[in-house]
């Protein structure tokens, strides 16, 4: 390969004009942001590694499918599940759920059981550390390198770790624990593709809400039940005192499905509208912008509800199944703003969430709307009660229920003896 020097100073200028005109349009912030993304958009596309290990993804012949034994569920006793998940972090949204639901089903007799399955090859005992601090898990922890346990469940709770579950062959009736339809979460290609056909490996789904159960049921043949969000009231809760002055903006740059852009649009076309309220944006450190915000970043539930109680109304964008957000906002009497689309009324269902269309001026007038409401006091009371009763002692009880029957259904024609102990 040859090099023209005069095609390297032509370059070489093109580069230098350009990051002069994106400094004198958007600063030295916005030279830096393209910079990085450039390095980042490199570095990605030089030595991505897909989350599922290629040796599984060979060994999942999904026509040819294995039909594990289920040990038989003797009267009175608490089936015993193997989890398998990816290594959390602290306060991660998906997992801050399923350990919701295996708490309570430990509550209700269960035998729990972790495996981390983590192509990285993360260390076993810090994240062991992780879920025993931050997610109050005190059964057994291991990883899936070595296989698993017989157990009466089986259960994957990403599209990753659907594969080894798969190709396990330990006993127990195989579940997937779906929170989100994760093909979304990557572009058209074979990480989509390879997440899409987890819906076809014959597993019974449990699904976060009414809207993935339907699709995955309507779309995949999926057998699929689902349970409601719950509302966590010892953290969410609307307070005496609360003085409000400003609207919260749920951000977060890493997670396309959370549509991070189209929200900065809004909330600054809503800056530039109502200069005397304050912006809240949390999730995720953002970093200088054009217009004034106060910048929390990552913060724990009890000051996140400091933040709602202080917000009219919240900034919930979602482009995929609706997250916990809306819901912890109604709790703390701050009214949630959402992006008008099916899955999140038909998940959310509730009477005091507003939806606008997903472009950034109905956002913004959204947020204005709920700001000059008439009797706002009112309002965030009766926001608040709407959710009070929805429990996830609730959504526990209906995924116990679901594990138990579909178990029991399953086992009259493929049940073998009990499991020991």
């Amino acid at each position: 390969m040859s090099f023209h020097p005069e095609s390297i100073a032509a370059q070489l200028g093109r580069l230098g004009r350009q990051l002069l005109n994106v400094s004198k349009h958007e600063g030295a912030s916005g030279v830096a942001l393209r910079l990085r993304s450039a390095l980042a958009a490199r570095l990605v596309a030089e030595s991505e590694v897909l989350p599922v290990a290629r040796a599984d993804v060979l060994a999942a012949d999904l026509s040819c499918r294995f039909d594990p034994p289920i040990p038989d569920l003797e009267p009175g006793r608490a089936p015993i599940v193997n989890w398998v998940t990816t290594p959390p972090a602290p306060r991660s949204g998906g997992h801050t759920t399923l350990f919701r639901i295996i708490r309570h089903l430990a509550s209700r007799g269960y035998q729990n059981r972790l495996y981390f399955y983590d192509v990285y090859r993360s260390d076993l005992r810090y994240y062991e550390a992780i879920v025993r601090r931050h997610y109050d898990f005190d059964g057994h922890v291991a990883t899936v390198d070595h296989g698993m346990a017989d157990a009466h469940a089986v259960v994957a709770t990403a599209w990753p770790t659907a594969y080894p579950v798969f190709n396990s062959r330990c006993r127990g009736l195989r579940f997937y624990f779906v929170q989100d339809f994760e093909p979304y979460f990557h572009p058209c290609g074979a990480a989509s593709h390879l997440a899409e056909n987890t819906y076809r490996m014959g597993f019974h789904g449990i699904t976060a809400g009414r809207w993935l159960a339907g699709k995955l049921q309507t779309e995949f043949g999926m057998e699929a039940d689902f349970f409601d969000f719950g509302s966590d009231a010892s953290r969410y809760r609307l307070l005496s005192d609360a003085k409000r002055a400003g609207v919260a903006f749920y951000a977060r740059p890493g997670a396309a499905r959370r549509a991070f852009e189209l929200g900065m649009i809004a909330m600054e076309l809503f800056a530039a509208r109502r200069p005397d309220i304050e912006l809240h944006f949390y999730g995720a450190q953002i970093g200088k912008r054009s217009f004034p915000f106060i910048d929390h970043g990552s913060i724990a539930p009890e000051q996140l509800n400091l933040v709602y109680n202080r917000c009219y109304a919240g900034l919930s964008l979602s482009m995929t199944n609706a997250s916990l957000v809306p819901h912890e906002m109604l709790a703390a009497g701050c009214i949630p703003i959402v992006n008008d689309a099916d899955h999140a009324r038909l998940v959310l269902d509730n009477p005091f969430i507003r939806y606008a269309p997903p472009y950034p001026a109905a956002l913004a007038t959204a947020l204005e709307d709920v700001v000059t409401a008439s009797d706002f006091d009112a309002l965030s009371r009766a926001a608040s009660a709407s959710v009070r009763a929805t429990t996830w002692e609730e959504a526990g009880d209906k995924v116990d229920s679901i594990i138990r029957k579909t178990i029991t259904a399953r086992a009259r024609t493929k049940s073998v003896d009990t499991i020991p102990g």
